[in-house]
């Protein structure tokens, strides 16, 4: 008797795929965030004066509030999302122990709708019904599944670790650099850096290559632009 292949080497059916893709843009995201907010600051403060002392305290500002804003907000997402999952859970599962009946008529109702008949919509509903009825429901009716209800502290852990690793770079090169070169240098490696998240985003998330990458470059430039004017003109109106 031969076994049919559940999937073909190359072509990842698992249940948390997608999941593990919007984990991996999300750090993207966060990466990005990091880059372009800390660039910016540290961009301007430096435009507006020459002293390293101004610089590394907006860049470090700057990197600690804005990874803790990140976890901050992150956090409260989550928390949101995962109350509404296990509010849903709870209300399927008191269902499914009130009316088991009305509930196999419900998810053979759901797959009759998808197009199977109405002999097959039963037949499946009774056989994931014995498997396992909470999570036939769940995945038929609310498209969730029970082991894959996010951590909110893992969220913001991971939100904050993105954005530190983004924002660290234009920190370091801003601080590194030697005067003359420090702000086109700064500008010079920011650039690359988001080019090559974009890239990286536009991969994850199967969009077209050139169009992602200048968009978060161009986007990025009309930020650091926007800093470094501000800056230069509050330093030489004699504000800083």
């Amino acid at each position: 008797m031969s076994t049919i292949p559940l999937q073909h080497p190359h072509e990842p059916h698992g249940d948390s795929i997608a999941a593990r893709l919007n984990w991996l843009r999300a750090g993207v995201l966060g990466a990005n965030d990091g880059i372009v907010s800390v660039a910016a600051i540290v961009v301007g403060v430096a435009a507006a004066t020459p002293t390293i002392g101004p610089i590394v305290t907006a860049g470090l500002a700057g990197l600690v509030g804005g990874a803790l804003s990140m976890a901050v907000g992150e956090y409260i997402s989550v928390s949101s999302q995962r109350d509404s999952q296990r509010a849903l859970i709870a209300k399927e599962r008191d269902e499914l122990r009130v009316s088991p009946e009305a509930e196999l008529l419900e998810l053979a109702g759901l797959y009759q709708a998808k197009g199977m008949s109405e002999a097959t919509a039963r037949q499946v509903a009774l056989e994931l019904t014995a498997h396992d009825a909470l999570a036939a429901h769940l995945s038929a009716e609310l498209n969730i599944d029970e082991a894959e209800v996010a951590s909110p502290w893992a969220a913001a852990a991971a939100s904050a670790i993105a954005f530190l690793c983004g924002a660290l770079l234009p920190f370091l090169a801003i601080v590194l650099l030697p005067p003359p070169v420090r702000i086109p240098g700064t500008f010079l490696i920011v650039l690359l850096a988001l080019a090559t998240t974009g890239a990286l985003g536009a991969r994850i998330g199967g969009s077209p290559l050139p169009r992602a990458t200048l968009r978060v470059t161009i986007g990025g430039a009309i930020a650091l632009g926007a800093t470094f004017l501000i800056g230069s003109l509050l330093g030489t109106t004699g504000v800083v």
